[in-house]
């Protein structure tokens, strides 16, 4: 059990240090091939951030275990709706812009229904996943059309551009900030080290250094949950909603309580929400093609419900005012507590 225990954590470790190690050298080589800050944005960035959720979800499904699979999927996106963003207005009042919210947010709260009803109706599948990694593949298009579109009209005020929200994390990110986690580095892009003539080797190196310990870090996240899943008598899919899913959105919430601190919430919540489309659209859709099975009873009954209602919640004070209190982000994380105490008891 202790080992089990140990080597948890070590997975944790090496997903998070290998999601950095990924991003870096991804970032770096996109840069020298000529890819704009945008189009590094939208892609290398938020495939990078999802790395170490998509590998671990992989890892579980490919090992048989779909409850840790598909639980961290659910609690990762509780994770961020409730608890990081739950905080981080707790710290500070989070400005909300609107493009992103719609479009990021509805998005979400669409593929969270389309997966509750596949589930129930016992739809989960290849089909299902070819599907979501199309809408992926859609929405990061459309996205990158769109704010290119308002990149160009220089009117970026009310709908701030996600190469902005990228920017501007470096603005609230100081010296010793930098070791908040992968998220945290993941975000900058734009950073001045990333214009430094560096060869291709050396990016190449961090990029693959990244890959290994990504995957190392999975192997031994999964194995080691499934271990303690069995010695406790908790099911699979309560070890992915709690334990999987909170230390894999680590890295997000520190870097969210850290753009509070500085004032600069609303980059918290256009991060959020993108983090929860990427989890959906790609995690949810790799694992379902690769590994197709059944979804557990425990995210039926509570998971994806909770999930839909949480987005709804979210959606709605957003919408209000197009902010979020204190008082509302008390009540997100009140009931991400109350979430994880039903399913450490009741599941």
């Amino acid at each position: 059990m202790l080992i089990s225990i140990i080597f948890l954590l070590i997975g944790f470790v090496l997903l998070i240090l290998g999601g950095e190690l990924l991003v870096r050298g991804a970032v770096r080589l996109a840069e020298r091939a000529g890819m704009s800050q945008m189009l590094i944005g939208l892609t290398i960035v938020g495939f990078g951030t999802s790395a170490p959720e998509l590998v671990a979800s992989l890892e579980a499904a490919l090992a048989g275990s779909p409850g840790i699979a598909w639980g961290n999927v659910v609690g990762s996106n509780l994770a961020n709706s409730l608890l990081i963003l739950g905080t981080a207005s707790l710290i500070m009042p989070m400005a909300v812009a609107r493009g992103p919210l719609w479009r990021d947010g509805g998005l979400a709260l669409v593929i969270t229904a389309i997966l509750y009803y596949c589930a129930s109706a016992g739809w989960v599948g290849m089909p299902m996943g070819i599907v979501f990694l199309m809408i992926l593949i859609g929405y990061l298009i459309y996205a990158y059309i769109s704010e290119n579109r308002i990149m160009n009209a220089g009117d970026v005020p009310a709908n701030m551009s996600l190469t902005e929200e990228h920017n501007m994390v470096l603005s609230i990110l100081e010296e010793g900030d930098t070791a908040a986690g992968a998220k945290a580095a993941a975000l900058e892009v734009t950073d001045t080290h990333l214009h430094d003539e560096q060869h291709w080797a050396r990016s190449a190196a961090v990029l693959t250094a990244g890959i290994i310990l990504i995957i190392l870090g999975g192997r031994w996240l999964v194995s080691s949950a499934v271990d303690i899943a069995s010695a406790i008598g908790m099911s699979e899919a309560v070890i992915g909603l709690t334990i999987i899913a909170i230390g894999t959105s680590l890295p997000e919430l520190v870097t969210a309580i850290i753009a509070a601190r500085k004032g600069a919430s609303a980059v918290a919540l256009g991060n959020i929400l993108g983090s929860n489309l990427f989890n959906l659209l790609l995690i949810g859709g790799a694992t379902a093609t690769l590994a197709p099975a059944t979804i557990p009873q425990e995210l039926l009954s509570f998971g994806l419900p909770i999930l839909l209602l949480s987005s709804i919640i979210l959606l709605i004070f957003a919408a209000t005012k197009y902010a979020i209190s204190r008082i509302e982000g008390a009540i997100l994380l009140f009931l991400y507590c109350a979430q994880i105490l039903y399913n450490l008891v009741a599941l």
